[in-house]
């Protein structure tokens, strides 16, 4: 791989992601514990997911470099590779989302999407789709719990502090893998 040169401080996440992240943080973490006791609240931060996450896709087309799926979502075999370099204790280094992560990124995306567009339809489907939309929320907090414990493992073993980066939107500069 080529490598190049990178400043001393990198802007990799734009405002909009940041803002979009934390967003979808709260409101998943809000409509999760709302999910039994405040059905207007939990009804209300499920199109608030919906909204986020069509603002989201479209910024995945038209945002900044490392906004864009382009620039992040790679084949099987790149995600292949670069969970290999993790195995060898020599792990590939991306500015922006790793090619593991990218698909991570598409699976929230479609799992918290569905889940909230199953809890739209419950209320003309009866009790198959309280079931979809359970089975959907419980999927979707796996893939959380497995992005988390991802973050974790890729800031230590990368010796950056990714919860940091999500919130400053900088990393330290350093040579990245193009």
């Amino acid at each position: 791989m080529n490598a190049k040169q990178a400043p001393a401080r990198q802007r990799i996440w734009d405002p909009f992601v940041r803002v979009f992240h934390w967003s979808l943080v709260g409101s998943y973490v809000l409509a999760w514990t709302t999910a039994e006791e405040w059905d207007l609240l939990h009804e209300r931060l499920g199109w608030f997911v919906l909204a986020l996450l069509g603002l989201r896709l479209a910024w995945g087309l038209i945002g900044t470099r490392h906004a864009r799926f382009g620039d992040f979502v790679r084949g099987p075999g790149r995600v292949k590779s670069y969970l290999g370099s993790l195995l060898r204790g020599d792990p590939e280094h991306h500015a922006g989302h790793n090619p593991a992560a990218g698909w991570m990124v598409l699976a929230l995306i479609v799992t918290l999407a569905a889940t909230a567009l199953s809890g739209v339809l419950i209320t003309g489907g009866g009790e198959a789709w309280e079931d979809l939309h359970e089975g959907l929320a419980n999927l979707s907090l796996v893939l959380v719990a497995v992005h988390v414990s991802g973050v974790l493992v890729s800031s230590f073993l990368h010796r950056e502090n990714l919860v940091k980066t999500m919130l400053t939107g900088d990393k330290p500069g350093r040579n990245v893998d193009v």
